[in-house]
């Protein structure tokens, strides 16, 4: 399995430096939605402290965690796509701390030193591909647990 990226120590420090001047400090509480499935994606966040879960709504009365993260980890990535709209819900798993970036001006930046924007573009292709690996890894236990002799 492929190692966690973490988005902040994977730039190269001049880049690092150039990203974290349109960072803003947030905090959640536990338990606070942070941005809904369908919601307009228009930020994301790198978490500080604390940890969230990533929930996929799958009945109008079921929610579950399709991921957790946690200290270092990149939150939200559907701010670089079309149509701009989040896959998933993610909510506070406890109190959380984080750098949030606008989309608009990180985009902006990324335009104006295309080296900055296709490192960022390949280290947000790196975790997104190790979460699918993590989330493949769940599917095969899950499925494996409830009809085994199948696989």
């Amino acid at each position: 399995m492929t190692r966690a990226t973490k988005l902040l120590t994977a730039l190269p420090p001049p880049q690092r430096q150039r990203l974290m001047t349109l960072a803003r400090e947030v905090s959640f509480p536990e338990d606070a939605r942070i941005f809904e499935a369908g919601g307009t994606a228009d930020r994301f966040w790198i978490l500080r402290s604390g940890a969230v879960s990533l929930v996929q709504q799958v009945t109008s009365l079921r929610r579950v965690t399709v991921a957790g993260l946690g200290s270092g980890d990149l939150l939200g990535w559907s701010w670089l796509f079309p149509p701009y709209r989040w896959d998933f819900g993610a909510e506070a798993f406890s109190p959380v701390r984080a750098y949030e970036f606008e989309a608009q001006p990180v985009l902006k930046l990324c335009e104006e030193d295309p080296a900055l924007g296709l490192t960022l573009v390949r280290i947000v292709a790196e975790i997104l591909a190790h979460r699918l690996e993590m989330t493949r890894g769940k599917l095969m236990e899950q499925y494996g647990t409830h009809r085994r002799g199948v696989l």
